[in-house]
């Protein structure tokens, strides 16, 4: 039987492993890149910090994704938000993709709702399985599948004309 692996382990390795995925769910969470930065830096200060040994590597990123969501939320329900505009009223630098099609993608997703763009955006930028994103979301599988036919939907008709013929 395999040891079980600290979250502290080889934090460079971690963070090169898991930056992406991180980062991505955080700026679609928090739809600022510099919220999305703080919350990148809490999850693997947390992960270091916690010293929790996890079964294998679906654990610990199923640990990282629940830990991202968890600190993404408390950032977009923090008080101080609140009361600040956004970057991304003030003319933040966006987001951008080697394509231009892909950067107008990118806008329409991040204008969906949280309950639809964190479900697309795992499903299609993180590949993870309907499963693997309700266990993230504490989410019933079907409650996934739902919200990402829905959310489909909405980006077909935030693109209509773009990509979909009206």
């Amino acid at each position: 039987m395999k040891e079980p692996q600290r979250a502290g382990g080889d934090m460079d390795q971690l963070i090169h492993r898991y930056q992406n995925m991180v980062y991505g769910l955080a700026l679609a969470r928090t739809n600022s890149p510099a919220d999305a930065e703080d919350v990148f830096q809490e999850v693997f200060l947390a992960c270091f910090r916690s010293g929790k040994a996890f079964r294998d590597e679906e654990h610990r990123k199923a640990w990282l994704l629940r830990t991202t969501v968890n600190i993404s939320r408390r950032f977009t329900a923090s008080a101080w938000r609140r009361k600040t505009v956004p970057l991304s009223e003030q003319g933040d630098i966006p987001v951008l993709f080697r394509e231009p099609e892909e950067n107008l993608v990118w806008e329409a997703v991040q204008k969906l709702d949280d309950a639809y763009r964190l479900p697309i955006y795992l499903f299609y930028f993180q590949e993870l399985s309907t499963a693997e994103i309700a266990k993230a979301l504490s989410l019933r599988p079907g409650t996934v599948r739902m919200r990402l036919s829905r959310g489909r939907d909405m980006l077909r008709e935030a693109l209509k004309g773009d990509f979909f013929d009206e």
